[in-house]
């Protein structure tokens, strides 16, 4: 699959819910690229996020400490050095990209530790616990759906033997970009969380940003 030079991202429009189950029941055919494995660490995780100019969107069940390999040219990397997926983040952030983590679970301990070492982490995260999807948006034009959590084993980083056996899809469908992204989207600002029945366990829901303050 080429890639298409990156656009700016729209903001998702509020959807009605007609709208929203007719798009849902569309039936078409689109352009995939099946990722497996190891092949996520390559194209999804040094392929495409690294090489993001817009925005990063991320939403995951589980966050732990991802290591990815020194930048090529570098000594580190001369030296088969690798660093913390935030270093990477660190440098995405440094050049404007907008860099999102919707998760459900508490991020590792050793996550938390990289991202204590910052005085401004790269990434701006919220936390919903009903979210299971797997899903990443870049620059608005590169979407990957798949099994695969934002950890070393399930995004291919760990040697062979030692990762998950994983599968997704990468494609720059538009409509599935939009529809995914609306989805991100919603969850994101609160709109899932007035009628959701697991507010009174909610660890923060989303539409008290305002009043609540989250980490």
């Amino acid at each position: 699959m080429s890639a298409r030079p990156a656009r700016p991202r729209a903001r998702a429009r509020t959807r009605t819910e007609p709208e929203a189950k007719a798009r849902s029941l569309l039936k078409r055919r689109v352009e995939l690229t099946l990722l497996r494995d190891r092949a996520h660490y390559d194209a999804l995780v040094m392929g495409a996020v690294a090489n993001a100019r817009v925005s990063v969107w991320i939403a995951t069940a589980n966050v732990k400490e991802l290591r990815v390999e020194a930048p090529i040219g570098s000594r580190a990397r001369a030296r088969g050095r690798y660093m913390s997926f935030l270093d990477l983040l660190d440098a995405l952030a440094a050049r404007g990209v907008e860099l999102r983590l919707l998760h459900a679970g508490v991020p590792s301990r050793a996550f938390r530790a990289e991202l204590r070492r910052r005085s401004r982490p790269p990434i701006e995260m919220r936390r919903c616990p009903r979210v299971h999807l797997k899903m990443i948006a870049v620059d608005g034009a590169l979407l990957y759906l798949g099994s695969a959590n934002l950890t070393g084993a399930g995004l291919g980083a760990k040697g062979e033997g030692r990762r998950n056996f994983e599968a997704g899809v990468l494609t720059d469908d538009d409509l599935l970009l939009d529809e995914m992204q609306a989805t991100f989207e919603a969850i994101w600002t609160g709109a899932e969380c007035k009628g959701c029945r697991l507010r009174p366990l909610c660890p923060g829901p989303l539409d008290q940003l305002d009043k609540i303050p989250l980490r």
